[in-house]
């Protein structure tokens, strides 16, 4: 069963008023995250907690580092079915999560940071782990 729209739509509004696109299809999904597309950060949204007291925070945080990957993505877990389906083909030996955090160069899995790795930490924590995953993958050399 989907989450409501309505109710899933702020959530969606949180990180797409910092840029984040979404994908909404598995056809999306392979576009943005094809073998040329360089760095990709997927943030695989949720309507817990955790998602809303840390993950999403997060992801605000490490946008403002000056080390970006180039392209920040999204699917929602439990709305964008196909599209979430599609994004966790790329995360190689890590089970399905949300919230989840991806980091993708050329379409393979660089680093991810899973739900049990984001419940229970502060957002600070994680935007620590993000912007030092984006200076080891997404630094120019």
């Amino acid at each position: 069963m989907l989450y409501d729209p309505t109710l899933v739509q702020p959530m969606r509004d949180e990180l797409t008023r910092l840029g984040v696109r979404e994908l909404l299809t598995a056809e999306d999904v392979d576009e943005a995250l094809a073998s040329d597309a360089g760095t990709t950060m997927v943030v695989v949204n949720s309507v817990c907690g955790c998602a809303a007291r840390n993950a999403r925070p997060a992801v605000a945080l490490a946008m403002a580092h000056r080390v970006q990957p180039d392209q920040v993505v999204t699917v929602f877990a439990g709305q964008d079915v196909e599209a979430t389906a599609r994004a966790r083909e790329f995360f190689t030996g890590v089970r399905p999560s949300s919230p989840s955090v991806a980091l993708l160069d050329k379409g393979e899995l660089r680093f991810v940071l899973e739900r049990h790795q984001i419940e229970g930490r502060e957002a600070r924590e994680i935007a620590a782990d993000l912007t030092a995953a984006y200076d080891e993958f997404c630094a120019d050399d």
